[in-house]
């Protein structure tokens, strides 16, 4: 995504301790134990009462991170988040997640629940995470529950 901010804004606010509930739609809060660089962690506890540990791998200082993310003890994902400045007050956000779900099946076995089931809803949930970024960084406010739609993932009533 492109966000109408600058780069070392964008930087600001997701490199700063327990910022999520600020622009994550589907964030209640967000308890931080070690901050920063890359043995930060912190959790993020959803309004459904699905809590995820995270688990800070690299730092790339006003670039962007990886980490891990999953249950405290559970499998983990991979996620990298990366911004780069296209120009003034242009800064583009990518978010990569390597997802753990159906990796204990053979590789040929998990693409099909992958395409038709986790990519479609990781997609939806990290558009509006990002739309959430997107919206505080250019307005200054904090995002509401679900601003950008339920997920059934971290939506109160709509866990699978």
């Amino acid at each position: 995504r492109i966000m109408a901010a600058r780069r070392q804004d964008i930087w600001d606010i997701i490199a700063s301790p327990g910022m999520l509930p600020l622009y994550h739609p589907f964030c209640e809060k967000n308890p931080v134990f070690e901050w920063p660089g890359p043995d930060s962690r912190d959790e993020v506890h959803y309004f459904n009462k699905v809590q995820l540990e995270r688990r800070f791998i690299d730092w790339h200082e006003d670039i962007g991170y990886d980490l891990l993310i999953g249950r405290a003890g559970g499998r983990t994902s991979l996620v990298t988040w990366r911004i780069a400045e296209l120009k003034e007050r242009r800064t583009e956000i990518t978010i990569t997640v390597c997802p753990f779900a159906f990796q204990h099946l053979p590789v040929v076995a998990r693409w099909v629940p992958h395409l038709v089931s986790v990519r479609p809803k990781l997609t939806s949930y990290l558009q509006s995470v990002v739309q959430g970024l997107d919206w505080f960084a250019t307005m200054g406010e904090t995002v509401r529950r679900n601003q950008f739609g339920v997920h059934p993932w971290f939506s109160p009533g709509l866990s699978e």
